[in-house]
């Protein structure tokens, strides 16, 4: 194995893959980033066995320089290879295998030498493409990333809530995600009939939103992001990057029934009024939680907190509009913060159907996102 590659290419590269490695593995071979080098690429392999990351660098590319003296593979230590490129002061890199698995790195009048690991070792990770496939443009994958995954649950005692719930029915992909005290659904329009039903580790997906420079190139280039998948996996393919993971086991619930359909009261209001109002009572907590008490009628909105051992706070914010008679309703503040926040409007709508009923909250702009709240009961 011996290539001549631009650092600045490399070590994105090898950044990208090695968010997928852990460091707490308890396969040695799964703490390093494979590098198999083929006559006209070197492809980089980092895995945690849930979610792998293989990027393909390759030589016809007028972006960077690869050039490919001879072929071969080994496996080094994520944390090593990336100390070393990083810190090595070159525009370029030789990196040669010397004996076994011995590997130089090279470059300016920089030289140091690593022992790898045999690649053989290396766990096998199945990258066939699943059969089911559709295209999605990169913004709109972000924009489901950003708003369903802070409402998947942060507890493993039921696994299936750490995820992301994937639901294609026709023409329309429902992709919802709830903790059980709040609910997050995305509606997303597809170009081509499909039917499946999978649920995608949030954590898989909190990191395909990291792969930021792989997403900016294919949107200069105008291209979209390929999502395969099956009963076991899901592959996302950005340009060069493939990211797999596996699926969470487990029916997801059925939460459509849990959504409102009629209101008593209807609520609208500037985004960043609300926002800063509940970031500034928030400071008031009762057993860590932020309650927050909304008063609401046709005159104005009354955003307040209040603690024996603490203190209060009380804030009037203006009103766009309200509908129905006036209404009071407690909720935990960061949920409603959270989900305001991720919908990225200048104005919200807040849909209210009971003082102790589930509301939902959107924007007044985009019906394709609904964020749902359950109310908490105060005795105050």
């Amino acid at each position: 194995m011996y290539f001549k590659i631009s650092k600045r290419e490399f070590l994105n590269s090898l950044t990208t893959v090695s968010r997928a490695v852990s460091t707490l593995s308890p396969v040695p071979l799964l703490l390093g980033i494979k590098i198999d080098v083929t006559e006209d690429a070197v492809c980089l392999t980092g895995s945690d066995a849930d979610i792998s990351i293989k990027k393909t660098i390759r030589t016809n590319s007028d972006d960077y320089v690869l050039q490919i003296k001879e072929t071969g593979s080994v496996v080094i230590k994520a944390d090593i290879i990336l100390n070393i490129v990083r810190k090595m002061d070159a525009e370029e890199i030789e990196v040669e295998m010397l004996d076994g698995t011995r590997t130089k790195f090279s470059g300016h009048s920089v030289e140091q030498t690593v022992s790898g690991m045999n690649v053989a070792e290396y766990p096998r990770i199945d990258f066939s493409v699943p059969e089911t496939s559709f295209e999605i443009e990169p913004t709109t994958l972000m924009k489901i990333i950003t708003q369903t995954c802070f409402a998947t649950s942060d507890k493993e005692t039921r696994p299936v809530l750490t995820g992301v719930n994937f639901k294609a029915n026709g023409n329309e992909l429902m992709c919802v995600a709830t903790d059980s005290y709040r609910l997050a659904r995305k509606k997303i329009e597809l170009n081509d009939a499909m039917d499946f039903n999978v649920t995608i580790p949030a954590k898989s997906l909190r990191e395909i939103g990291k792969s930021s420079n792989e997403i900016t190139k294919v949107l200069d280039n105008n291209e979209n992001i390929r999502i395969s998948l099956n009963d076991k996996k899901a592959q996302f393919v950005i340009g060069d990057t493939l990211i797999q993971t596996r699926l969470i086991d487990g029916s997801f619930p059925e939460t459509e029934r849990l959504i409102p359909t009629e209101f008593k009261n209807v609520l609208t209001v500037d985004a960043r009024d609300i926002l800063n109002a509940i970031d500034r009572v928030s400071f008031i907590r009762t057993d860590g939680v932020s309650i927050v008490k909304l008063s609401a009628s046709e005159n104005e909105v009354v955003i307040s907190s209040r603690s024996q051992e603490i203190g209060s706070s009380t804030e009037n914010i203006d009103v766009f509009t309200f509908n129905g008679d006036p209404l009071t309703i407690s909720f935990s503040g960061r949920y409603v913060f959270d989900a305001v926040q991720v919908l990225g409007s200048s104005s919200v709508k807040f849909s209210f159907s009971g003082e102790m009923r589930p509301f939902i909250i959107q924007s007044t702009d985009d019906d394709s996102v609904l964020q749902l709240v359950l109310p908490l009961r105060t005795y105050s």
